[in-house]
């Protein structure tokens, strides 16, 4: 169980540890707010286009070989990422870092679906993975607001990339040794022609969102944003064509015949459009706008991961007996705290006791949704699906995000204007967390149709 989560432990803390320190990245390598956006984005780009990918290449050639593959790129992109010297290189490494977290990512959701295959066993090990994702939010970011203060022999924010070399080879080395392998299926051919459509189309349609902004809306911005939708409609009719003639799709469409999945993908992408953009704007937020030391800042949101991992593990014990009224419940909380966030973060008295209670409820919000959304999600998912449920699920989550990132990060910069201080940056907040406070809204619509019942 610890092996297979190492994937989601370092995919997840390379978001988080990003996040807090994004300044010192900028003033490291003289990024520009777009080439900022894109640290995060990139990554949840490659990660996004490819995470179906990944968990059919697991399907189709063995679960670890690909585990072992992601995670030795994963590495070996980390370590280009501390190299970097400019936005360019940055930003190019960051996209195969993503890629290779699509690779090992799908492999440990895939194997707790093929090895749990009790519905409640299921639900409690989704829990402990998502404990565990948690814990990497909580470590990330206090790592990243601490590292960027640490001058050894380097600036301190590639720390931040660094770190993963040694991690990596301890769980390349316990993969390696431990990890049993799963059967190989290739009675089929590999779906190489849905691979060249959907992965041209998430990128058409997420990059566009990301850079169109700061450029002034340029044509081939507009043309993406189209190209986008052709190209997902036509990859809808290619898998479905295949699937009409057993030919192994990439995405088996199947998946949407069961109800509470579909929904739950609804509640992934609108959930989903919060949950990452909100670290982005309020690190920012703290300081740029209330010029916070990055230390300071990554101490603050220590006691968000905290409420996120002490809710994490009720409510993998509350799950199986309350249902999705848990999920209902952490919207609720997060929805309350953004507006306590709207009416105190906002403000340079605020005493720091107060900052901290504010962000560890909404820590006690996300921990109640995020790790229960993913297991409600599957929860009547049959164990031959797993590579393909969960690949489709993580495309969808980091596909969410990276287009959060776009939106709510524009909206933030947009609303901030050129040279802003600080009533501008309190202005531009308040109105990208009350776009947050929006989707929320919807996330809560989508669980309150959703089926409560295991089958």
């Amino acid at each position: 169980m610890f092996i297979v989560s190492s994937s989601i432990f370092l995919a997840v803390i390379d978001i988080f540890i990003v996040n807090v320190a994004l300044p010192s990245i900028q003033k490291g390598i003289h990024a520009t707010n777009g080439e900022l956006q894109l640290v995060i984005a990139v990554y949840l780009l490659g990660y996004s286009c490819f995470l179906i990918t990944g968990g059919r290449l697991g399907d189709y050639y063995g679960r670890k070989k690909i585990f072992l593959a992601g995670m030795l790129l994963f590495t070996i992109s980390s370590c280009c990422c501390g190299l970097a010297n400019t936005g360019l290189q940055l930003n190019t490494a960051r996209f195969f870092q993503g890629v290779s977290a699509s690779l090992m990512t799908p492999q440990g959701i895939s194997y707790i679906q093929v090895l749990f295959t009790d519905t409640n066993a299921r639900l409690k090990a989704i829990g402990v993975y998502g404990i565990i994702a948690g814990s990497a939010s909580v470590i990330g970011q206090f790592l990243g607001g601490l590292l960027p203060d640490i001058h050894f022999l380097m600036e301190g924010w590639r720390l931040i990339f660094f770190i993963n070399l040694p991690l990596g080879i301890v769980a390349l080395a316990a993969a390696l040794l431990f990890l049993p392998e799963t059967a190989a299926n290739k009675t089929q051919r590999f779906d190489y022609g849905g691979v060249a459509l959907l992965t041209p189309a998430l990128f058409s349609l997420i990059y566009p969102v990301i850079q169109g902004r700061e450029l002034g809306w340029p044509a081939w911005s507009i043309f993406l944003l189209l190209l986008s939708v052709a190209l997902l409609l036509l990859f809808r009719r290619d898998q479905q064509r295949k699937l009409a003639r057993n030919a192994a799709p990439l995405m088996d469409t199947r998946l949407f015949h069961f109800r509470d999945f579909k929904i739950g993908l609804y509640a992934t992408i609108f959930y989903f459009l919060v949950q990452e953009p909100y670290f982005f704007v309020t690190g920012i937020f703290f300081q740029n706008g209330l010029a916070m030391h990055s230390s300071t800042a990554g101490i603050y949101f220590v006691f968000q991961g905290i409420g996120y991992v002490i809710a994490s593990v009720i409510s993998v014990k509350l799950i199986p007996v309350y249902g999705k009224k848990v999920l209902q419940s952490g919207i609720l909380i997060m929805i309350i705290s953004l507006l306590l966030h709207i009416l105190f973060l906002t403000s340079p008295q605020t005493p720091p006791v107060s900052i901290a209670l504010i962000l560890f409820a909404y820590g006690l919000g996300c921990g109640s949704v995020l790790p229960s959304l993913l297991a409600w999600s599957l929860k009547n998912i049959p164990h031959h699906f797993a590579g393909a449920a969960s690949g489709t699920y993580y495309t969808v989550q980091q596909s969410a995000i990276a287009l959060g990132a776009g939106i709510t990060g524009g909206v933030f910069f947009y609303a901030a204007g050129n040279s802003p201080v600080l009533p501008d940056y309190v202005h531009a907040y308040r109105i990208a967390i009350s776009l947050s406070i929006f989707l929320l809204l919807l996330t809560s619509i989508c669980l309150y149709i959703m089926p409560d019942k295991t089958r």
